[in-house]
């Protein structure tokens, strides 16, 4: 994929998107396909909430077109109870689940840090040492002490991308120098509803120029999301 940014979303499955993206007679187990008709990748975020297994990701493998891509969002029980503490076992199972049953379908695989997860050296290492880094892996920290100079260098050195995300009360940079572009657009002010202006999205177009990776809309509580989504699409 290079020098290509891929558009998606982080949920597909919306009430509100019936008669705005979906059409109106079109029957709900149809609308994965027909979102798949129109953008090439999907933000599975099923797996924060229940640690994914073999069957289900086998399932949307085999549901998905060809050269489809999936990032996954690694279970809270690792990111946000364990915080990767003694979790060699759980991640490595998560690891193996992810491309053992969406092979080569499996884009990133995504950490998402809780808002009270604070930047210390010692937290950064062992995010580092955890990590397998043979997959394209994606840290998503919601707390401004991760902003900084010796995350980034470590992760440069160890292949690991730093998330860009459209957060209230984050910094909105949208960061290029990892391995790929990784963007999160949560929906400011209103976390999860608020939608994105022409003007901001132009901006996100101007700043990914070139680059390749991956922008997907977590605005999706309300019609935004998708509607930013094929809009975006259009101007990239």
């Amino acid at each position: 994929m290079k020098n290509e940014i891929l558009i998606g979303c982080s949920s597909y499955n919306n009430r509100y998107w019936k008669g705005i993206f979906y059409p109106d007679n079109l029957s709900y187990s149809k609308w994965f396909e027909f979102y798949s008709q129109h953008f090439s990748t999907y933000e599975f975020n099923g797996s924060f909430y229940k640690f994914p297994t073999l069957r289900v990701l086998t399932n949307w493998y085999n549901k998905a077109p060809e050269n489809f891509l999936f990032s996954v969002k690694a279970p809270k029980e690792i990111t946000h109870f364990k915080k990767f503490i003694d979790c060699e076992n759980l991640l490595s199972e998560f690891y193996n689940v992810c491309e053992n049953g969406l092979k080569e379908k499996l884009a990133c695989v995504l950490f998402q840090f809780p808002p009270s997860y604070s930047f210390t050296s010692e937290r950064l290492k062992q995010i580092i040492s955890s990590l397998d880094l043979k997959f394209k892996n994606v840290i998503e920290f919601r707390h401004i002490s991760w902003w900084n100079q010796e995350v980034w260098d470590a992760f440069l050195e160890n292949n690991i991308t730093f998330c860009s995300v459209s957060y209230p009360n984050l910094p909105q940079t949208i960061f290029k120098q990892f391995p790929f572009v990784y963007i999160r657009l949560h929906g400011i002010p209103k976390l999860f509803y608020s939608g994105y202006s022409l003007q901001e999205l132009l901006n996100i177009k101007d700043e990914t120029n070139s680059k390749s990776g991956f922008i997907y809309f977590n605005n999706t509580a309300s019609e935004a999301g998708i509607l930013n989504a094929v809009e975006l699409k259009k101007l990239i």
